[in-house]
């Protein structure tokens, strides 16, 4: 008889399925094993899992990608739970991701000062940080460690880059849907003003570029790129409403 999956188990394989490219949802994948070990299942029943949880992802379906069959109803209320409080979840499946490998969480995320502090101070720096770990890693895996305007997949120059700073959306902070994966120089040209996203996921270059001298590096790195689509990731795609609101409020027209 299969051993019921229990609310922890759940909480630590959908960590997993956020962090994972999704080409990499299969048993033979290491970060799959190591989980398996950790909650004493085989791999392949690990990675049967993570397709469970594909199988709700709208984006997916969009795709034509279906997902596995016969998900139970807990894997949706795990599903729904992140989906509807990133803020809360993704923490919690971080905390307990850390504790299951017996790493102290304080030691990766804070230096000697600040481990030195209690109470409500420690508490707030090490949660801001784990999520912030969390988002970046959720984001980049939605598009395969690769920049959604230039295609770089050097991870190092990568910024999961909010659509709606992170400082006006206390519920999107940490919504994957509020992320693109932009290199470096891109991310702060989107979060100046000087370049954005439409709601259709096209590229737009500001009047502000586009008036200036036509350099070689302005027409490479910027002009080239205008009413192109960007690469679009393969979950979690980015909502319309939030692409709206940079277009219409931080885009600098």
């Amino acid at each position: 008889m299969n051993k019921p999956w229990t609310r922890e188990e759940l909480i630590l394989t959908i960590n997993l399925y956020c962090k994972l490219p999704f080409g990499k949802l299969h048993k033979s994948t290491s970060e799959v094993i190591g989980l398996s070990q950790i909650l004493k299942r085989t791999p392949s029943a690990i990675a049967w899992k993570l397709v469970n949880f594909a199988s709700f992802d709208e984006n997916l379906k969009k795709r034509g990608i279906k997902g596995a069959k016969n998900t139970s109803k807990l894997d949706k209320e795990i599903w729904d739970e992140f989906n509807n409080n990133w803020e809360e979840l993704s923490f919690e499946s971080e905390k307990k991701n850390y504790e299951m490998k017996k790493e102290n969480i304080d030691s990766v995320f804070m230096d000697d000062d600040e481990r030195m502090l209690k109470g409500i101070d420690k508490k707030r720096i090490i949660k801001t940080r784990v999520n912030q770990s969390f988002f970046r890693k959720t984001v980049l895996a939605s598009y395969n460690n690769k920049c959604c305007i230039t295609g770089i997949d050097s991870i190092s120059l990568l910024i999961a880059s909010h659509i709606k700073p992170w400082s006006l959306d206390k519920k999107n902070r940490l919504n994957p849907r509020n992320g693109l994966a932009l290199n470096s120089l891109h991310d702060k040209a989107f979060d100046i003003g000087l370049l954005s996203i439409t709601p259709n996921y096209k590229i737009k270059i500001s009047n502000e570029l586009k008036n200036k001298k036509p350099t070689s590096v302005l027409k490479e790195y910027f002009l080239n790129y205008d009413g192109k689509e960007i690469t679009l990731p393969t979950r979690f795609l980015p909502d319309p409403e939030l692409l709206e609101y940079h277009y219409e409020k931080c885009f600098v027209k």
